[in-house]
């Protein structure tokens, strides 16, 4: 039972083996304890992305070629090169979170939580805490780039909070000058977008500063690196939107750091790797019910039908791939996050919230 797994690993930029490690754990798990997918076990078939348009194209292309049953990608911002491959040759394309808009809308791709939707969820927290305008510090990629000007600028608009977007150059070791440029307005929230060497730098920008504006990050923030290299206290009270929760007592939580500690104990829990898990277990899940030939075309059909499925790791929530959780982006199967709080470099107190638009009055 072949499944393909791209992950963004090896490339110069942005390289995240532990999202692939978490993936191998969530199968190995799916194998000894449910006999695979209809009785087959699950052989996972790897690509290597270097986080570039070559490389997707390649990977993308390769898994075609393999004729894999699905495709699990961990994360990238080159879905919009991925996912039109592998959709087209009927190939159903599964993610956590999608990292760009092709995702979110192409037929045969399902993205199981609201991740497209963290600027509308962090909308959401900020006019309910009275904010007035934010500042959001993002990587200079297009896929975070236009995905912010495309949800984020009018969600925090719809919302009555003025929006400022500032790119980080990938790789800047000090971001001083653009953060300094985008506290010019005195904003009541800093919003930091980006892998972790850009986290690192924007957030030791903003202690630098003296910055008192509150910090709103998605999970790559919180890798343990990050919390590494800006220290705990420079995080302390940032608030984290996220698809997961990996450090409670939930009982999905629980069964999260149960997994990677008995088939991947060398990978760090805590940070961005829990994506290929919740990407290969929430596909293991949603397809549970399948009897019979397993195919591609079989695959769909299943994840199509599947209803409240529960998302690994989620916080209770549940997802269903019948394109209608969030309007718009019909690959979605879940309009809802979780928000948390940084205390002692640990994530805490996860809450559910929404990713759907809310008004401004």
């Amino acid at each position: 039972m072949k499944i393909g797994l791209i992950n963004n690993e090896g490339g110069a930029s942005i390289s995240q083996p532990e999202n692939r490690e978490a993936a191998e754990a969530a199968t190995k798990y799916v194998n000894e304890n449910y006999k695979g997918i209809a009785g087959r076990p699950i052989e996972l078939v790897v690509c290597k992305s270097a986080e570039e348009p070559v490389s997707a194209r390649d990977c993308a292309n390769q898994m075609v070629e393999k004729k894999v049953a699905a495709v699990i990608v961990t994360s990238s911002g080159f879905g919009n090169i991925m996912a039109p491959i592998i959709t087209g040759a009927k190939i159903p394309y599964v993610t956590a979170v999608t990292g760009g808009a092709t995702e979110g809308t192409t037929d045969g791709a399902f993205v199981w939580a609201a991740g497209q939707n963290t600027s509308q969820a962090l909308a959401n927290y900020a006019k309910g805490k009275g904010m007035k305008s934010v500042v959001a510090y993002a990587i200079d990629v297009p896929a975070s780039i236009n995905a912010l000007k495309m949800i984020g600028e009018p969600a925090f608009k719809e919302a009555g909070v003025d929006f400022k977007l500032v790119p980080i150059p990938l790789g800047t070791p000090d971001a001083t000058p653009q953060v300094s440029a985008g506290l010019s307005s005195n904003p009541d929230g800093a919003i930091v977008f980006g892998e972790s060497t850009v986290c690192t730098a924007v957030i030791k920008s903003l202690v630098t500063l003296g910055s008192n504006a509150e910090i709103m990050t998605p999970q790559s923030c919180a890798a343990p690196e990050v919390v590494s290299g800006v220290g705990a206290s420079a995080l302390e009270n940032m608030k984290v939107v996220s698809s997961a929760d990996t450090s409670s007592d939930a009982p999905e939580s629980a069964l999260y750091r149960a997994i990677m500690a008995k088939y991947a104990p060398d990978t760090a829990t805590s940070g961005y790797a829990v994506t290929g898990y919740q990407g290969a277990l929430g596909l293991y899940r949603a397809v549970a019910g399948l009897t019979g030939d397993v195919t591609a075309a079989t695959m769909t059909d299943a994840i199509r039908s599947a209803k409240d499925v529960v998302l690994p790791a989620g916080d209770g929530i549940t997802f269903t791939c019948d394109g209608t959780a969030l309007a718009g982006q019909p690959s979605v199967c879940s309009n809802e996050m979780i928000m948390l709080t940084m205390k002692d470099g640990q994530l805490v107190d996860p809450t559910t919230v929404s990713a759907l638009p809310t008004t401004s009055g």
